[in-house]
């Protein structure tokens, strides 16, 4: 069952604006053995859905063709918190802190040539934003031959879920403990991690008198 607390769902923007930051995904297809596949690809959203690209045949494009349903995740990963961090002396309170997404939708090839050109110029501005390429066009000869020869996967999201574990349901006290151990190992990512902790805890800097208001 999904903690309510870590549930982000309906944080629209926050979620575009991870998707945004994000460029790369595991997506999940059918596969016609009946197991499972996952393959990890790049990705961007735009215009509200998830576009991939790859060869034209290959195994993802034939469970694709068979079976238009899919999965496809995302997810980052902020910090491991050990089990001393917040003072345990069992093992059992040891985390990590992320952020993920997880996506059902149809996907579908692309056909049309612009919405092609305008998928692929938006992974080479997520991908290579300092340029240094013509920009992608569908009427200009020396890119009609490439599109008409790279697969545009479309997903079209039909339920999407997020999460992110920022220590919501730690006590005021584990929650202090935790940051200040963040802030003084000062590695990585910590120091995002305590600002995402900050921004997602109602009770971030409170005491434990508000708590049991």
């Amino acid at each position: 069952m999904r903690r309510k607390e870590f549930d982000m769902s309906e944080q629209a923007e926050q979620i575009e604006a991870f998707l945004q930051e994000m460029s790369f995904g595991v997506l999940g297809t059918n596969g016609s053995d009946g197991w499972p596949e996952l393959t990890p690809l790049n990705f961007v959203f735009a215009n509200g859905v998830i576009y991939f690209h790859g060869s034209i045949a290959g195994r993802k494009m034939k469970n694709l063709k068979a079976d238009e349903h899919v999965t496809f995740s995302v997810a980052k990963e902020y910090a491991i918190i050990p089990s001393y961090f917040s003072g345990a002396e069992l093992a059992c309170p040891a985390t990590a802190f992320f952020k993920s997404v997880v996506i059902k939708g149809i996907a579908r090839p692309v056909s049309d040539l612009e919405e092609k050109a305008e998928a692929l110029g938006a992974f080479m501005r997520k991908l290579q934003p300092e340029g240094g390429y013509a920009p992608l066009d569908a009427s200009d000869p020396d890119y009609i031959g490439n599109l008409k020869s790279t697969s545009v996967v479309r997903i079209d999201i039909q339920e999407l879920t997020a999460k992110y574990k920022f220590g919501q349901n730690m006590k005021t006290e584990k929650w202090d403990k935790v940051a200040d151990s963040l802030c003084r190992r000062n590695e990585g990512m910590d120091n995002e991690t305590v600002a995402m902790m900050r921004s997602l805890c109602p009770h971030a800097g409170q005491s434990d008198e508000a708590d049991d208001v």
